[in-house]
């Protein structure tokens, strides 16, 4: 009987390995994503959250971590790390 295997992959999607830091004031972040972001995470997990900030590879500045959260390219966030995937992310007017 052979057993069921997990596929490997072979290319793995990170592109960037970006460091969560601590910021003493936090950075204002747009409702809607905030909102999106509730069911996700409960109500002392996104007040820490807002205290923490990360540098974007992509935009090239400093974005609250909510916003990196709630972005496309974002994989997961693994011992003060978040992954990356990399692609660019379309215009916003």
């Amino acid at each position: 009987m052979e057993r069921d295997k997990q596929p490997v992959m072979s290319e793995d999607k990170t592109k960037f390995f970006v460091k969560v830091y601590e910021i003493e004031k936090p950075i204002r972040v747009a409702k809607e994503i905030q909102d999106s972001l509730k069911g996700a995470a409960g109500g002392k997990m996104l007040k820490r959250m807002k205290k923490e900030a990360i540098d974007c590879p992509i935009l090239n500045k400093q974005r609250a971590f909510l916003e990196c959260f709630a972005c496309p390219n974002f994989l997961r966030r693994v011992k003060g790390q978040v992954e990356c995937i990399g692609n660019p992310l379309p215009e916003t007017p």
